[in-house]
């Protein structure tokens, strides 16, 4: 395995999971396999891996090979976690790891379009299904650009961005990456040592794109069903929108809220999870100057308790945007 494929985090990850032997793990982010290796290596257990991208399932092969059958590999969506694990043949698993957001594999091939760096088409789907990231830009009305850009990409010149593109698509498609990094570079400056001015434009139409969000609460709410008591979730995040709902989602599983003398009681569901991380655990300076990547990550760990799972909505963990489908309906 190169380094870059060295899972973010993976020794407190596979610390918190607790892997053992003939214990059934879930790895919903399978990527290049080092999360997948890692548990396959600390014990004589089982592992799911699921991804949505087809070519890291292919690129699995050799591994699956290499497991003696304790490793599957499945391609879904990992908001289906808990269906692909009842496929699999288990009601129950021991443990979810889930690493959010793309992999260093995606950025680095510019036929996926996932990054400025390289140019590429302007894609930027983790599968090969749905509208891409050029059909949204050539499409989109400026006031949902707008919000895409700013809610996701936390871009404080969305409003700008957004009627540069919109301008630029009347004079020509926007179907390549530097396209876009252009028309994005003539509103956003930066300085020397900052981010480069495309970075959270390109963030917010990747997530918007494969609704990363909706399929992280989904991801959440599938190992609250699948995990056993004393199974352990454990979620690695890049950035505060993805973080901000896993923690929400571990407050709503695990607070007791008490009751008011003066409003009549209301009946909480029991606590599904105990979080174990109160803050999240972030890469030391070890892992940082090894892998630029962990800087930006935060882990939380939560185990499953015996109650049974929650069925509250978790939508209200999520923006207030339009669905990808409304958009390119022209709503």
């Amino acid at each position: 395995m190169t380094e870059r494929h060295i899972p973010v985090l993976g020794v407190p990850a596979l610390e918190f999971l607790n892997v053992r032997d003939g214990g059934v793990y879930i790895d919903g982010t399978y990527g290049a396999g080092g999360y997948s290796a890692a548990m396959l290596g600390a014990a004589g257990c089982k592992v799911i891996g699921i991804d949505r991208d087809q070519t890291a399932i292919a690129a699995g092969f050799d591994a699956v090979q290499a497991s003696a059958g304790r490793l599957t590999l499945v391609e879904d969506r990992f908001s289906n976690l808990d269906e692909v694990a009842r496929q699999c043949g288990f009601a129950q698993v021991d443990g979810v790891v889930l690493d959010v957001g793309v992999s260093s594999m995606q950025l680095d091939q510019p036929e996926r379009g996932f990054s400025f760096r390289l140019d590429g088409p302007l894609d930027m789907r983790m599968s090969a299904e749905g509208p891409s990231a050029a059909d949204v830009v050539a499409v989109a009305d400026e006031r949902d650009l707008a919000n895409i850009i700013f809610l996701l990409g936390e871009e404080r010149h969305s409003r700008g961005v957004a009627r540069a593109i919109v301008k630029a698509r009347t004079e020509a498609p926007i179907t390549t990456t530097a396209a876009l990094a252009r028309i994005v570079g003539s509103v956003v400056r930066s300085k020397p040592n900052e981010i480069h001015p495309a970075t959270r434009t390109f963030q917010a139409l990747r997530i918007f794109v494969n609704n990363e969000l909706g399929e992280l609460a989904a991801a959440l709410a599938g190992a609250e069903r699948i995990l056993k008591p004393g199974g352990r979730l454990v979620v690695v995040s890049f950035h505060s929108l993805e973080d901000r709902i896993v923690k929400s989602f571990l407050v709503s599983r695990g607070e007791a809220r008490g009751g008011s003398r003066h409003l009549p009681h209301i009946e909480q569901a029991a606590s599904s999870f105990t979080t174990l991380t109160k803050r999240p655990v972030v890469a030391d300076a070890q892992e940082n100057a090894r892998n630029p990547r962990a800087r930006s990550a935060k882990l939380r760990a939560a185990e499953r308790t015996e109650a049974p799972a929650h069925d509250t909505d978790l939508s209200d963990l999520l923006p207030r945007l339009p669905s990808l489908d409304d958009v390119m309906k022209g709503r």
